[in-house]
């Protein structure tokens, strides 16, 4: 690290919105975003929704003589969307496939085909580690009857799980994309919480861009009224989190042919605040239209290399010197997680009911028409009761319903499987902390009594309703 060991690290995130045949005027704002990059003096772009492997291919061509260094994170049935661009060696990769994304038959959605998924590139910043997260989250499409809920939940849970897991190595973190939540909401609370990412918004020491960091807006033509209206002027569903991590030194000592292992905790290795951010505001100078239907972040991350940092590390590095009331916060935050998940459970178990009628009923409608089929061969003589065209016709449509059918239940066994595991995990992540609890008498859970989760009655919109 050169300059005194500091440095000045600009992020960039952007949703190009890049559906081909499906966003409006992908082309030509594909070239918009690449000229502007090409101009702009970013050290790390972090893009989402690069749906095209073809768009990605051009930038990389324009974008080459900028930022040599790039990787697109290939997932799903049209890929994940996500590309990174930096002006730093990539000395690795790694793709996370969220294990719940949607529903395949809600394709007018779409999130099913497009792999939504996280994917990591570690870096080498001059001496130190950094590790860089893109993602893209299940989208809200209702605010009021939100049946993605619990997937987008286990989502943000699998996120911290993954990057809690892959940073440990790593002097620096961050996270940019679109999260689809809401600075407030149940995800975006339990993803800071138990990792200690820092929102570049909310610690900018200078800010210029729309008004309380909106990255949905009004003013952008590009952007639904019908999604956007309730919240008055926009909202804010787009991120640049970061954070330094621990260090930790390890002793290993033998005493008596009997191995000792010890870990220490030592102070970070840097230190990195926000020193300004900024947004784009809907339409661009010189142009008839925006980069994209969601508005790009700029976040100027100041790092000092040998610095002891005011905050950073992960919720359990930092658990034996955080208070009661913190433990209690978080537990209430996976206490409020897990009973969405339940919720998403209960639902699941319902489809996956409705399903194994509706696999019965194409089998009895099946068997049906083979028992009319054999009545010629088993009455000698006897006619087909039914024309022939109507006959295959009618047992092509009891065959579809079956495999179909069939199909669902797969996908809703699928789908409990992974619910099921994510509350088993978040259930044993509750066990911990309400054991460390223990060790604070006087802090108690804050918030009101909650009740138990077997006794809470769900009630949310299952895709049936």
């Amino acid at each position: 690290m050169d300059q005194k060991d500091s440095a000045t690290i600009r992020v960039f995130s952007l949703n190009c919105w890049g559906v081909r045949y499906f966003s409006k005027r992908c082309t030509q704002r594909f070239t918009m975003i690449a000229d502007m990059l090409l101009k702009e003096e970013h050290n790390i772009i972090l893009l989402q929704e690069v749906w095209s492997e073809k768009d990605y291919l051009f930038l990389r061509k324009k974008l080459a003589s900028s930022h040599s260094h790039c990787h697109y994170f290939k997932s799903g049935v049209i890929g994940s969307g996500l590309a990174i661009f930096s002006k730093y060696r990539i000395q690795d990769t790694l793709l996370y496939r969220y294990s719940l994304n949607g529903y395949p038959y809600m394709a007018h959605h779409g999130d099913w085909f497009g792999g939504k998924a996280v994917g990591l590139a570690i870096l080498n910043i001059g001496t130190l580690t950094a590790n860089v997260y893109v993602t893209h989250l299940h989208a809200e499409y209702s605010r009021e009857r939100d049946t993605y809920l619990p997937h987008r939940v286990v989502q943000a849970w699998e996120l911290q799980q993954f990057i809690r897991h892959t940073s440990a190595g790593a002097d620096m973190v961050v996270l940019g994309g679109d999260l689809n939540m809401h600075p407030q909401d149940l995800g975006t609370r339990l993803l800071m919480s138990y990792t200690g990412l820092r929102d570049a918004y909310a610690e900018a020491e200078q800010f210029d861009g729309c008004d309380n960091g909106l990255t949905l807006i009004l003013d952008n033509p590009f952007v639904s009224k019908k999604m956007v209206m309730p919240f008055e002027r926009g909202i804010r569903i787009d991120y640049i989190l970061f954070k330094v991590a621990q260090t930790f030194v390890l002793f290993q000592i033998t005493i008596s042919s009997q191995t000792l292992v010890l870990y220490f905790q030592g102070s970070c290795q840097a230190d990195i605040h926000c020193a300004a951010m900024c947004t784009t505001k809907g339409s661009v100078s010189g142009h008839p239209l925006p980069y994209s239907d969601h508005e790009a972040l700029t976040a100027e991350l100041k790092l000092d290399a040998h610095a002891v940092p005011q905050a950073g590390g992960d919720f359990q590095s930092k658990s034996r010197h955080c208070s009661g009331d913190d433990v209690a916060k978080l537990v209430d935050i996976l206490t409020e997680a897990r009973t969405e998940v339940k919720v998403g459970i209960h639902c699941a178990e319902r489809m996956r009911r409705t399903a194994t009628r509706m696999v019965a009923m194409g089998l009895a409608l099946l068997l049906l028409e083979l028992a009319i089929a054999a009545v010629p061969w088993l009455a000698l003589g006897a006619e087909q009761a039914f024309p022939h065209t109507s006959f295959y016709l009618l047992a092509a449509l009891c065959f579809a319903i079956l495999l179909g059918t069939s199909l669902l239940y797969v996908f809703y066994t699928m789908e409990l499987k992974s619910l099921q595991g994510t509350e088993d995990q978040m259930r044993l992540a509750v066990g911990g902390l309400q054991e460390k609890l223990r060790e604070f008498p006087v802090a108690q859970p804050g918030g009101t009594q909650k009740k138990p989760l077997e006794e809470l009655e769900p009630n949310v919109f299952c895709p049936e309703d």
